[in-house]
């Protein structure tokens, strides 16, 4: 059972290297660190509180986990193919696609949260 707690708390470790990593090496990380300092401030300068602040929460959480992906699958295709491959562009243009459809989703939601609050 030691063993099973020592396995797992090895594995946060890990996970929590990685996010550093991302965070520190990724541009595209660091835009989206900015956003969501800024969506923090608007949360508690508008008092933003219930389903509107779950709401902002889960579409922020989804536009990190899509830009993680993003930047594994570019990692892995490049590793995979360091040279131009129409088929791995395609799977990177796809895969930034997908983060792209993330940031929608969460900008439409903020505009929802925050528009009736500034008119």
């Amino acid at each position: 059972m030691k063993s099973l707690f020592k396995g797992r708390i090895a594995s946060i470790g890990y996970a929590c290297n990685g996010i550093k990593k991302f965070v520190v090496q990724e541009a595209n990380a660091k835009i989206h660190l900015v956003a969501t300092t800024i969506l923090c401030g608007a949360i508690i300068y508008f008092n933003i509180r219930g389903i509107e602040l779950m709401a902002l929460i889960i579409v922020t959480g989804f536009v990190w986990v899509a830009e993680a992906f993003n930047t594994a699958v570019e990692a892995i295709m490049d590793f995979i193919s360091p040279q131009y491959h129409s088929r791995v562009g395609l799977i990177k243009d796809i895969s930034a696609g997908a983060v792209l459809m993330a940031v929608f989703t969460a900008l439409i939601t903020a505009a929802i949260v925050f528009f009736p609050k500034l008119f």
